[in-house]
């Protein structure tokens, strides 16, 4: 499993490369750098699978103050196979997993030997071609599901299983806005996507802070998925939607303390707490001081710290019982103060 003892964070560096590909090695450095368990691209080539027609999206054209084919926008930012292989091999040699979503068929076969795990970005969930291709690999597949309905999820998945029915398969929560306003992000629709498909889930963020993706986390996100850049200054369309290098390792820190914090969900004191329970409880001490043989009353006791001695919750319990031993005002009592035989219970 991805994500088994552990959330899975992916730090997606996306096409803030800008298609240069020392760029993209400071990138997955900074990924590294920040603990994260992968890096992601994303792998494409232009021409087949954007339309000379298309136009940019409005954050696009929001974030690169300026509007033209969406064809041109993507082809300055596409880098060539032999590329990936590089970047795979430095991946390796840095010790992070090295992922890429791949944008067409051609990019699937490309990947097959590169990915662990094949990540479908949400603007592929209706297609099914493409799907199908992937889901033919036998590899674990992370299905964003940005602007998709139940429906859409529920016919991607059929589509995967009609494949291969034993695929492992993750689904991530995700909004597709860059940035994506906070009163759009209804986490909330991750658990139901958890409820409605008995699947593993996660998130991947396009918010502009790190709050929402440790909320998710919080909520049971098994997998997190961050786009970062080098500087948010940079020229391109996600840039400015990015975590910079100091952002994205206070995000993964988070994230690991928020883990640590859950714990495992069993209701019981802690190791640390054992130590001081002594010192914050309470104990039956003496009101005064008491002669051995004498019969204790409740009139005879106060509750009080250190809970050293007999927990408050046994009072009923020593009412009418008799001191086998001295006892100083406001010690705190034992059992070993009574004489607890069959006579005097």
């Amino acid at each position: 499993m991805i994500c088994r003892d552990k959330v899975f964070i992916i730090a997606e560096a996306g096409v803030n490369h800008n298609g240069n590909v020392e760029l993209a090695k400071k990138l997955i450095d900074v990924a590294k750098e920040a603990g994260a368990d992968a890096v992601k691209f994303q792998t494409f080539k232009a021409e087949k699978i954007i339309s000379k027609y298309a136009e940019m999206a409005a954050y696009q054209k929001n974030n690169l103050k300026k509007s033209v084919k969406q064809i041109e926008m993507v082809k300055s930012l596409e880098l060539k196979f032999r590329d990936f292989i590089e970047l795979k091999k430095y991946c390796d040699e840095k010790g992070i997993i090295f992922l890429s979503s791949p944008f067409d068929e051609e990019s699937v076969d490309f990947l097959d030997n590169l990915v662990p795990y094949y990540k479908v970005p949400s603007g592929e969930i209706t297609n099914y071609p493409y799907l199908k291709l992937i889901a033919s690999k036998g590899k674990p597949v992370i299905l964003s599901t940005g602007m998709a309905t139940l429906g859409d999820v529920e016919k991607a998945l059929n589509t995967i299983k009609q494949v291969d029915p034993k695929i492992e398969i993750y689904l991530l929560h995700c909004t597709t806005n860059y940035p994506c306003p906070y009163d759009e992000v209804n986490l909330k629709a991750m658990l139901t996507l958890k409820e409605a498909f008995k699947l593993p889930v996660g998130y991947s963020d396009h918010t502009l802070g790190i709050e929402v993706p440790i909320a998710a986390v919080a909520m049971g996100a098994c997998i997190i998925e961050k786009h970062f850049t080098l500087d948010k200054n940079l020229p391109g369309p996600d840039h400015k939607a990015s975590l910079e290098p100091h952002e994205l390792k206070m995000m993964v820190e988070s994230i690991r303390n928020i883990e640590k914090a859950l714990g495992n969900g069993i209701k019981g004191p802690n190791k640390s707490e054992l130590s001081i329970m002594k010192n914050v409880r309470k104990s039956l001490v003496a009101k005064k001081a008491i002669r051995k043989g004498t019969k204790i009353s409740v009139g005879d006791v106060a509750i009080k710290r250190p809970g050293t001695g007999i927990s408050p919750e046994f009072l009923d319990i020593i009412d009418g019982k008799i001191l086998t031993k001295d006892i100083k005002e406001d010690e705190p009592l034992t059992w070993e103060h009574f004489f607890l035989g069959d006579s005097n219970v």
